[in-house]
């Protein structure tokens, strides 16, 4: 080999070999993203992915109910309520994404549960702010990425105050 290819081969090793280096995901480019390469069948099986990496869910839109007149101790003893009962089924890997929207519009917040319909209607009836008329519920099905299973783990190490 002459000292041309060789340099033209050992830069197409390093190249390959930072190519098969960890990534971060903001490394990470879009053709990255989109190989074969990456697929995990463990993950596939764990998460129940189908084909295009994804399940059904049952989605909640939380409004703003009928019942919204009340003092702010027991509307602050309500909230806490409804988070730990947000905690515990998120616990359990029934409730795989929840939050509020941060405006003041009737559309308060969403839950995405990992159930079927009838399990997340039962599940909702279990909400203190629910059962209190201080919000309401509908719930949808849901087609989306059956990784949204790994946010409540990834989240726990990335919060520092529990609510």
């Amino acid at each position: 080999m002459v000292k041309g290819q060789f340099f033209i081969v050992a830069i197409f090793y390093l190249i390959i070999l930072n190519a098969c280096q960890p990534q971060k995901a903001s490394e990470f480019s879009a053709s990255v993203w989109l190989s074969d390469t990456l697929l995990d069948t463990e993950l596939i099986n764990e998460f129940g992915a189908d084909d295009y990496g994804m399940k059904a869910y049952t989605m909640a839109f939380l409004y703003r109910g009928p019942n919204t007149d009340m003092d702010s101790t027991t509307a602050s003893e309500l909230q806490k309520a409804h988070m730990a009962n947000i905690n515990r089924m998120a616990e359990e890997g029934k409730l795989v994404f929840a939050g509020p929207f941060m405006d003041k519009d009737s559309l308060r917040g969403i839950y995405i549960f990992n159930t079927s319909l009838e399990e997340a209607a039962a599940m909702t009836n279990t909400d203190p702010a629910i059962q209190a008329g201080r919000l309401r519920m509908e719930l949808k099905p849901f087609y989306g990425s059956a990784a949204l299973e790994a946010v409540n783990p990834i989240h726990n190490k990335i919060r520092k105050v529990k609510i």
